[in-house]
């Protein structure tokens, strides 16, 4: 005989899945719509953790960023380690003009994570992935092939969803150390260079600042904004050879051009500042202008007053001599110099 009906093991009714085909009922244009959208902090977010990154894993650095004549949908840095990830989008299937584009910003912006988001993937572009990530890939590039979809519960709203179709096959390693970092497993260097931030951010927080300060991480520098995309006031320190450091920090395709820009006006700049250091840097891309202080040793925890005063004093000049004239820098001219 079956067994007597028991009202406590009912099973709650269940709603059904429905995929929506057409992304453009919700987001009409590829630039003007979806782009937006994801640059927002929360779909961001929902993106930093689906490439297993947490919450806070991706800072949005421009929209629609200029690379020669072209433009890249979006550029984040990873909170983690300061490095860059190109996010190029595509509300149509995959198509050969938008892998050119994504090779072209990844080597003219040196992203080292790539992420190309688009309704559906063909086989012969997710092949393309696959194989940057075998042969091309290294420590410095990584490539993610996401589709991006559109789901609801019956008739309940739309909510998007993130599919991986190809990622780097050691990006689960890398994704664990990320979320170490921000979850607050660090090394003792890195335990270190927190205390320090967040000892100088106490000092700093009362002082008239031209520029807002930002969260303390556990990484030797410090990046401020002064107010034009590629540029940043920073402040730097080295444990182990005991200096610390403020520089104009310069990065992008025009970096060495607006570098040489910036050098034609050397003799006011340091009349107003003292002697300054102008590096090029690494592959003759980013740049620095900055000024050391070999005096002071960022381990002595007893000089750290002493230590921030110096760099709210540097950062403040720095921002002061730099903002206008950075924000008068032509990007038309080249080879001033």
């Amino acid at each position: 005989m079956p067994e007597p009906h028991n009202p406590k093991f009912v099973t709650k009714p269940l709603g059904q899945l429905h995929r929506e085909p057409n992304l453009r009922s919700i987001w009409k244009h590829e630039a003007h719509s979806f782009t937006p959208w994801l640059a927002q902090d929360e779909n961001i977010s929902a993106l930093s953790r689906y490439l297993g990154l947490g919450d806070e894993g991706l800072e949005v650095q421009a929209i629609e960023h200029n690379v020669g004549p072209f433009r890249a949908d979006i550029l984040c840095k990873r909170t983690d380690d300061g490095s860059l990830v190109l996010i190029e989008n595509q509300l149509a299937p995959t198509d050969h003009t938008h892998l050119g584009q994504l090779l072209t910003y990844t080597a003219g912006l040196k992203a080292a994570t790539v992420v190309w988001i688009a309704e559906r993937f063909t086989d012969e572009h997710r092949a393309a992935l696959d194989w940057l990530n075998e042969t091309v890939s290294d420590d410095s590039y990584r490539f993610f092939g996401i589709e991006i979809q559109l789901w609801r519960i019956d008739d309940g709203p739309l909510a998007p969803r993130f599919e991986g179709v190809s990622t780097p096959n050691d990006w689960e390693a890398f994704a664990k150390s990320a979320r170490s970092s921000l979850k607050g497993e660090h090394t003792p260097t890195q335990v270190r260079q927190l205390e320090y931030w967040n000892a100088f951010n106490a000092f700093a927080e009362d002082r008239p600042l031209p520029f807002n300060l930002v969260k303390a991480k556990p990484q030797n520098w410090l990046s401020f904004s002064i107010g034009r995309m590629g540029f940043n006031i920073g402040s730097v320190i080295h444990l182990n050879d005991g200096w610390i450091r403020t520089e104009l920090y310069l990065s992008g395709p025009n970096a060495s051009d607006f570098l040489l820009q910036l050098k034609t006006g050397k003799a006011a700049i340091e009349s107003e500042l003292g002697p300054l250091e102008w590096q090029l840097l690494e592959n003759r891309r980013d740049c620095r202008i900055c000024v050391y202080n070999n005096q002071f040793d960022p381990k002595d925890e007893q000089s750290w007053p002493e230590q921030h005063e110096w760099l709210a004093d540097t950062l403040s000049q720095f921002h002061t001599v730099f903002h206008d004239r950075i924000r008068n820098l032509d990007r038309t001219i080249n080879n001033v110099l």
